[in-house]
């Protein structure tokens, strides 16, 4: 990409750290659309810096226009650029000091680090602000999705009441194979990894954090809040089988790990945790590694974006469509409104949850066990919709798993009274609790 001839206020230079998938994908998909964003933008953007680990290493890009530089840092800084693009990943290290750099010397800035994000989110959109810069993060969350520009400006005119979704494709991927295919977890997940969906060490994503990151970024957007990950109650899907998914299916519903923000009368829930959504929904047919994100607002009732929410080229669509704004002079306050104006995200106390809970017990086999179970259910006023109890599948008569469906109730209360259902001796395992949503 050759950045001769024509006026430099005609021609947006661009750098880009980190030339992995993503970063490779998004130098093709500017060479590609080069035409159509100059005609859209009003400015030709070209790539005229780079920073990788390996400069050597064959990318299938041509990158004979741009100045290679050694460190991140130092092209966030350079003369040559105005735009620094951050795709190296990462809360700390390079990423942090170079965004960092880059912001103080009035460079806008596009990145796909919802990890740095949901860390120095705040401090970062406040460096923007000072030095007049763009902070754009579209790629962030939900991948290809325009989820971000949905909630800061096409929702601009609505009060938002709700917010979730799939934000996670590495667990949709394994509960859409072990629900479809009948695999354990254990297996499923080895072949997430096998495919690239999964990295070696798989926690962040199936312990929940990465769709709690994303979480923080959707709502401070809605909200007006903070990002503050510490914020949020966050439960994996490590400990999800296959019984739960098969009696998911005779209830009606499907497991999903969702991302749910919303209004409550004590500030802002956030919570993250395996949800059985109803088999009708919208939500319920997004399978694979495809991502969904809902909003429930005033105006525009409730509205559903789905697409791929990883993947180079679906992720560095979002990148792009950053960099056109950035083209364009569009200077949006990043979370959507100036930092100073933001309210404290502060952990919320677990509402009433009008869906119910499905609880999964392994009750022995001992006289006055179930009545006891149902009594301690009862001293926590929670009220019983169902109680299913099933033959063991390993011939085991000496436990009884026993499936209980709960009307609306809270968090405190479920877990109140399972705690003393542990402490009294009547249950083998620790029981599971999946929160439900009705439609």
């Amino acid at each position: 990409m050759n950045a001769g001839g024509g006026d430099m206020n005609d021609i947006l230079r661009v750098g880009i750290a980190g030339l992995g998938t993503v970063g490779a994908a998004v130098v093709r998909l500017l060479e590609a659309q080069s035409a159509d964003l100059a005609a859209r933008t009003g400015k030709k953007i070209m790539v005229t810096g780079v920073s990788a680990r390996d400069p050597a290493r064959e990318r299938g890009i041509d990158l004979s226009g741009a100045t290679w530089f050694a460190t991140p840092k130092e092209l966030a800084v350079s003369e040559n650029i105005d735009l620094f693009v951050e795709l190296i990943g990462g809360d700390e290290g390079a990423a942090r000091e170079s965004v960092e750099a880059a912001l103080n010397s009035g460079k806008s800035v596009v990145t796909a680090n919802k990890a740095l994000l949901a860390r120095h989110g705040i401090a970062l959109a406040r460096l923007a602000e000072q030095h007049g810069a763009a902070l754009a993060f579209e790629a962030s969350v939900a991948g290809g999705i325009p989820i971000v520009k949905t909630l800061r400006e096409g929702l601009a005119g609505n009060r938002i009441e709700r917010v979730y979704g799939i934000l996670n494709g590495t667990c949709n991927y394994i509960l859409s194979r072990m629900e479809l295919e009948g695999l354990s977890f254990a297996e499923c997940l080895a072949e997430a990894q096998k495919l690239g969906y999964a990295e070696a060490d798989p926690t962040f994503d199936i312990g929940g954090f990465d769709t709690a990151h994303k979480l923080a970024i959707l709502a401070s957007l809605a909200f007006g809040v903070k990002l503050d990950a510490e914020a949020i109650s966050i439960e994996g899907v490590q400990d999800i089988s296959l019984a739960d998914l098969h009696a998911a299916d005779e209830l009606g519903y499907r497991v999903k790990l969702l991302g749910v923000a919303q209004r409550t009368s004590h500030g802002v829930e956030q919570r993250v945790h395996p949800t059985m959504v109803p088999l009708s929904s919208s939500i319920a047919q997004v399978m694979g590694v495809t991502n969904a994100v809902t909003v429930d607002a005033d105006a525009v009732s409730e509205l559903t974006l789905v697409g791929p929410g990883a993947g180079g080229m679906a992720t560095a669509s979002a990148v792009v469509a950053d960099i056109a704004d950035i083209a364009r002079g569009i200077r949006s306050a990043p979370f959507g409104l100036p930092v100073d104006h933001l309210a404290p995200a502060q952990k919320s106390p677990m509402q009433r949850h009008e869906g119910g809970y499905y609880i999964r017990l392994a009750v022995r086999n001992q006289i006055g066990a179930a009545a006891a179970i149902a009594t301690r259910m009862a001293e926590h006023e929670i009220s019983l919709e169902s109680i299913v109890q099933r033959r063991a599948r390993d011939g085991d008569d000496s436990v009884a798993p026993v499936v209980l469906v709960t009307y609306a109730t809270t968090e405190a209360s479920v877990r109140q009274a399972l705690a003393q259902i542990v402490k009294d001796g009547h249950v083998a395992d620790k029981p599971q609790v999946i929160r439900i949503e009705r439609e």
